[in-house]
């Protein structure tokens, strides 16, 4: 090939580059019902790497993957209760958006009611400690007049 070939095939290519580019791929599902199992699955379950949104919110890469799994296994067939137990055996209770009170989670439930409490056993402590202070010892006689002669717009005395 001679390069000026070459250079047309290239510039070719390059022409129909972006329209090669594809944009995010919508899942479109032809069976509705599996298209709502889906979604109700994916609000089940807790984004590993966002943590705070479910896997039908989060636009993490690990939320898309546990959304394939989710419909692959809709698609082998698998229940919603074989899905979840699936996910939990995996990843454990805390890919579960709302994870069951057991032992193993009791931590998760009871972790903002016992910070609520740490906070107002430390107010309270700082608050006992500011009412056992009490008032300062009062003024001698020499501070009270110094204290004066500010006051009174005296310049203080500059002492060596």
């Amino acid at each position: 090939m001679s390069g000026a070939v070459i250079r047309a095939l290239m510039f070719g290519l390059a022409a129909f580059a972006p329209l090669a580019h594809a944009a995010d791929a919508v899942p479109t599902e032809k069976d509705a019902v599996a298209a709502s199992r889906a979604v109700k699955l994916a609000e089940q379950l807790r984004c590993l790497v966002c943590q705070n949104q479910t896997i039908a919110e989060s636009n993490a890469e690990l939320a898309g993957d546990l959304r394939r799994q989710v419909h692959d296994q809709i698609a082998a067939g698998k229940t919603d209760a074989e899905i979840i137990d699936f996910m939990t055996t995996r990843y454990g209770d805390f890919v579960l958006y709302k994870p069951p009170l057991k032992a193993t989670t009791v931590l998760l439930w009871s972790g903002p009611a016992l910070l609520l409490v740490a906070g107002f056993g430390v107010l309270a402590g700082v608050l006992r400690k500011r009412r056992t202070v009490g008032e300062p010892p009062p003024l001698t006689d020499e501070e009270r007049a110094r204290a004066k002669r500010l006051l009174d717009g005296d310049k203080p005395e500059d002492k060596p």
